[in-house]
Formats: structure tokens, sequence, C-alpha cells
């Protein structure tokens, strides 16, 4: 549901250390504060907030032989939050969140945050983020219990000084942007139709490998779809081919048909990415990476920015093959691809993408819930009938129908109401938002982004493919003479139509 590149392996960014681990400031607002390590003062006493006593430099913090303490006191009141971050042990992987996750809850932690990413020191190794609900709770007691089933934990404070908003300048810098949320994961989500099928859960962690360590500039890496998957795509496949003509918006439809006679989409395969990479560049300009999840809204909004749409390339569990609420193959193949080979359809995406660069956290909020009810759940009107565009109706046949027949409330597009609309994500939705047309959600979307507050506008260039900042006078000259030159070329044309 949500994609980003670098040539070198990212360095571990040191702002200063305690006990051998980097200050890493909470995830909370995902890619901004990869920025808040480099410009932390390292004065900064990031024990303090909970009431902990500060590290020496012969301290063993949190050590089993210290005596457990009464809940912190802050300033006379008990701390209401905690954001720690730990990695996983070797070979545990997404198990050792799971682990974690039983020891906030026999603290009676109320989890509200988590997100994971690919370890910056170990090896094929993953790094987690919490933030939780500490209010009565013995932290103390909480983090010496975490230290004895994962490694290099750390709380951080959630106050750290702001020194603006940190996003990808180069299209490189999408190898920074890669944190997920994990709330699907079949490893942790006992909800999740793979949750009890260990083969399945094997099989994912062997395929998001590929995604770990994608590096910008290389190829992705191919699947070999085992025979049961392959069934699987087929079946979604041969159902949704049959909706498209009756379901699905004209631009789909067309985009659809023209991936099936390149010979890139058949029900008897799973299309690799590096293909669909190519088609799509040549026809928008899109390309993929491969992606080991759903992404948090700020990394994948971001990717849009540069023209990358992140790809999941798993698929979903077997049991489960018309509706799946995380994203896998057949949603991001089947549902986003095709209309993001439409040249209109990836400007409006890359125009969302350049907005949501710099914003405010509650700006990426209502972006993000705009992107849910368009670009995956939206619905327009084709003449005198209603038809799909959002990717998250476009793989699923069994919601596809539900979202047209007249069982869910339909509304009309307005995007200041629909951008605080509140959504749930696990089953089908009770509300769509139906557009005039495909082209007026387009309009009304880049009026609302144009509406937010920003400390500058920025512009892709896509020669060096790089976010050029509107804040100074000559990066505006600059644009103003780029666009000079194209404003000209097409008086010219039109000057020369007209003669003729």
């Amino acid at each position: 549901m949500m994609s980003r590149p670098a040539s070198k392996p990212r360095p571990v960014k040191r702002a200063h250390t305690f006990e051998g681990s980097t200050l890493y400031p909470s995830r909370k607002s995902s890619l901004i504060e990869d920025a808040r390590r480099d410009s932390a003062s390292s004065s900064v006493d990031v024990w303090g907030p909970f009431g902990l006593p500060s590290p020496t430099e012969n301290d063993d913090v949190f050590a089993e032989e210290q005596p457990s303490l009464s809940p912190p006191v802050v300033n006379g009141d008990l701390p209401k939050q905690m954001c720690v971050s730990f990695s996983s042990r070797e070979g545990i992987g997404f198990g050792s969140l799971a682990r974690a996750a039983k020891v906030f809850e026999m603290a009676k932690a109320k989890l509200l945050h988590v997100e994971s990413r690919t370890s910056t020191i170990k090896e094929d190794g993953l790094e987690f983020l919490v933030q939780c609900d500490v209010k009565g709770v013995n932290t103390r007691s909480l983090v010496t219990s975490l230290q004895k089933i994962v490694d290099s934990v750390v709380i951080h404070r959630d106050d750290l000084p702001r020194r603006g908003v940190w996003f990808p300048r180069h299209i490189s810098d999408l190898d920074k942007c890669t944190h997920l949320t994990t709330e699907y994961e079949p490893d942790l989500d006992n909800d999740h139709p793979g949750f009890s099928d260990k083969v399945y859960r094997m099989r994912r962690s062997e395929i998001t490998r590929i995604a770990f360590q994608y590096k910008y500039g290389k190829n992705i890496e191919g699947v070999e779809y085992t025979e049961e998957e392959t069934k699987t795509w087929g079946y979604v496949y041969r159902q949704l081919q049959q909706l498209f003509t009756t379901h699905a918006c004209k631009e789909h439809v067309a985009a659809f048909r023209e991936l099936e006679r390149a010979g890139l989409y058949s029900p008897d395969f799973i299309p690799q990415l590096e293909d669909v990479s190519k088609f799509l560049q040549e026809k928008s300009g899109f390309q993929l990476r491969p992606v080991a999840g759903l992404l948090t809204a700020r990394d994948f909004l971001a990717s849009l920015a540069f023209r990358v749409f992140q790809t999941t390339q798993y698929i979903r569990h077997a049991s489960s093959p018309m509706h799946t609420p995380e994203p896998d193959c057949c949603h991001e193949l089947l549902g986003h691809i095709p209309i993001l080979a439409d040249p209109g359809f990836a400007q409006f995406s890359q125009e969302i993408g350049l907005a949501s660069l710099g914003v405010s956290d509650d700006d990426i909020t209502k972006l993000a819930t705009l992107y849910w009810f368009t670009v995956e759940f939206g619905l327009c009107k084709e003449g005198d009938q209603v038809r799909a565009y959002g990717a998250g109706l476009l793989s699923a046949p069994g919601e596809l129908m539900y979202a047209l027949s007249d069982q869910p409330e339909h509304r009309s597009f307005q995007a200041s109401k629909v951008a605080v609309q509140e959504y749930q994500d696990k089953n089908y939705q009770p509300l769509y938002f139906v557009s005039e047309s495909f082209e007026d959600t387009k309009q009304k979307l880049r009026a609302f982004a144009s509406s937010m507050k920003k400390p500058f506008d920025v512009r892709y260039d896509p020669f060096t493919r790089r976010i050029v900042t509107l804040d100074t006078v000559e990066n505006v000259r600059d644009t103003a003479r780029y666009l000079k030159g194209h404003f000209s070329a097409v008086t010219s044309a039109l000057e020369r139509i007209t003669v003729r």
C-alpha cells in the first residue's frame, strides 16, 4: 500500500553514544527523526525524562543486580509515555519483537506505536522502536526484563529540539526510508491468516530478505514462486480480470490490457518486479523498489516524490485470496501498477509525494488519509456509472464487488472532510467517497495540498534526481529559467499548429 533507494551501504550516524549504543530518537515521526540524531545536542540527558539515573563511564545501566524501583517521578508526576528501541538477537528476527511484546504486556505497558527496520549494525538483523503508555509501570523493571531477551535496549526522549524537518534530497536517500509498521506481520498478529502457518511465515522471511538487502542502483532480485503461490495469484487474477470491465475505471482497464499484450501479466505466472519496473519507466517514469512490508506513511509518500513506488513481493495466504488488510504482490501488481502506467495519474502521485516533504506530522496524517480514500479505496463517476480507481479495491475481488453495491455508504468527495475522516483497515470499508470524475479527484487533492503550511515549496529535478527546495532567490530563478524554456517550446508549437 505504499517504495525507496542508494549505491553505498548506509553509514551508521553517531550523534553520541552511551554504553556503545547510538542515540536513536523516537521514530514516531519516521523520516524526520533521523535528522534529529544529527542535530541533537551532546549534552542532552536521554535518561532524565523518565526519572532514571544518567549512566557514568563504569555504570552497567539497568543491570540485573540493581534493585527494582517504584515508578519514577518527573516534576512530581509519573511519566505517561516512554519510547524504547532495541535490536533482534541473532537468528530470531521478528520473533524478538514478539517476545518483547510479551514483556510489555506483563508489565501492563500499553503499546501505542511500533516500527521496525533493517539493522544498521547487524547483518540480517532488525531494529525495533516501541512507544508505550507507562503510567503506573515500573520502567526500570521493564527495561531490565527487555535486556534479557533482546539487544541494544535504549530509552529515548521524545522532545529533542528540531532544526527543520529532514526528508530525502536525492533518490539514493530513499535507502534511509524503509521504516515498517508491524501491525499485520504474520509472526505478531494472531488474526493474520498465516499466523499459525510456520511454513508460510518462513517463506515470507525468505522473500522479504530481498527488500532488506536492496540498495539504490541495483537490479531487483527475482523470486522463484512456488506452485501454491502461483495458484493463489491465478485465482485472484482471474476473479479480477472478469470484474475489471464492469467495475474498474477506464484508465486502469486500458493499462491492464497493455500489460497483458506486452506479455508481462498472465494468470499463469507472477510477474517479476524488475520487468514491471522497466515497463513503468517507459510509460510514466515511475520505477519499483522492493519493500518488506507496510511502510510508515511519511516514508511511503516521500518515495512518490521521486517517482518510486515501494512494492512487496510476497503473496497473501492461500486461505484468504479474496481480501487482505496488508499489501502483497496481488495488491501492488494488480491494483497499483496498471494505473501508475497512466502519465496523468503518475504525475498526480508524484505531486502527493512532493506535497508531503517537509510538512508536519499532522499534515502527513491528513495526506495519508486522503491517499487512503482515493488511491487505495477511491470511486469515481464515469457517465452514469460508478467505477473504482483505488488499488485496495482493484486487488480484492470481494471488496470490489461490495464497494460498488448498495451495502456501504457512498459520499461525495470533499478533500477537507475526507482528510479528517476516521477509517479502519482490517475489514471492508463501511464508507467510500465518490468523485465526479477521476480528474476531479486530482484537482481537489492538489488544491488541498497547496493549502498546507510549509516552510518552503519544492520541485523534483529529473536530470539530477534531486529535490530542489525553493527557499532561495537563486533556486527560484533557476526554476523560472527551466520553466521558461519549456513554456517557449510550447508557445512555439502552438503557433506552428495555428499557422497550419
